[in-house]
């Protein structure tokens, strides 16, 4: 017997009232001038605009995620470009 996953009914987007669809995504933060990335969030985000929400609960566990010093010293390190924002740079 399957068990069928029930899922939640985010609403719709408080920007532009599109029904909100659920989608995993990712989450980042800055911490400490460090850059904290949580993959995978459930959230439900609008096809239209992309906003994006979480539930609380979610939100609560990634409070716990994020304060836990163990778990981001083991995580994996990404590397990301970093460009300064220079209009005198810009030639267009």
């Amino acid at each position: 017997m399957k068990l069928e996953r029930k899922v939640y009914d985010y609403g719709e987007c408080e920007i532009c009232g599109t029904p909100m669809e659920e989608r995993k995504i990712k989450q980042d933060f800055w911490i400490r001038g460090e850059l904290i990335v949580v993959e995978d969030v459930p959230a439900g985000v609008c096809p239209k605009c992309g906003e994006k929400v979480v539930k609380a609960d979610v939100g609560q566990w990634i409070i716990k995620m994020i304060q836990d010093s163990e778990l981001i010293a083991k995580a994996p390190r990404i590397s990301v470009p970093s460009i300064k924002f220079d209009v005198e740079e810009l030639k267009y």
